[in-house]
């Protein structure tokens, strides 16, 4: 690969690991060779490393495939996804899950990372349409104001919601952020 390749999502490795491009800006300085400047996310980690790399400089391409699965049910400290398609099922890890698993909802589309055939992270749907297991209850008149309380949704996580969000309330969740967007209504 050339440095010229380089652009946001190529995944490429660096120091034996495999990284994504998340940003990346081509530098001609008055004086000396040009560089491109980026950032890239460790697929592995999500460790975050900025490098510059001269122009010219060859770069491996990374053995890193993106599929598109289903969430099918949680088996011990795993969770087992499956090609609509082909019906092949992959387990991936807890750990390489982490704080994810606390969104995924029975079929859930989410994008599964394989890297060197072994399924190392996922990518969950920007928002999802969940219900809300346990909150406190709701005072009547608290909807002016922008105070928040804590409730657990259905799959487990915890996320702040309005006051005047009450249990059994059908909710719009961000995954990225973990927080609260809007009422919605039962899927």
């Amino acid at each position: 690969m050339e440095t010229s390749d380089i652009k946001k999502g190529v995944k490429i490795l660096q120091d034996g690991q495999p990284y994504v491009v998340v940003d990346f800006q081509f530098v001609k300085p008055g004086k000396g060779q040009a560089f491109t400047r980026t950032k890239m996310k460790n697929i592995l980690t999500g460790g975050v490393l900025e490098r510059n790399i001269r122009s010219g400089e060859k770069l491996e391409e990374a053995d890193v495939e993106e599929r598109s699965m289903t969430f099918s049910y949680p088996e011990g400290d795993d969770y087992v996804f499956m090609n609509v398609q082909t019906g092949e099922q992959v387990n991936v890890s807890g750990k390489a899950i982490g704080n994810a698993s606390g969104f995924l909802i029975d079929g859930a589309e989410v994008n599964v990372t394989i890297y060197n055939g072994n399924p190392v992270n996922i990518e969950l749907p920007p928002h999802i349409v969940v219900q809300i297991a346990e909150t406190e209850p709701g005072v009547k008149g608290d909807t002016a104001t922008n105070v928040t309380k804590p409730a657990k949704i259905a799959t487990g996580a915890t996320v702040q919601v309005p006051l005047f969000v009450d249990e059994g309330d059908w909710v719009k969740v961000d995954t990225r952020t973990s927080s609260y967007i809007e009422r919605a209504k039962a899927p």
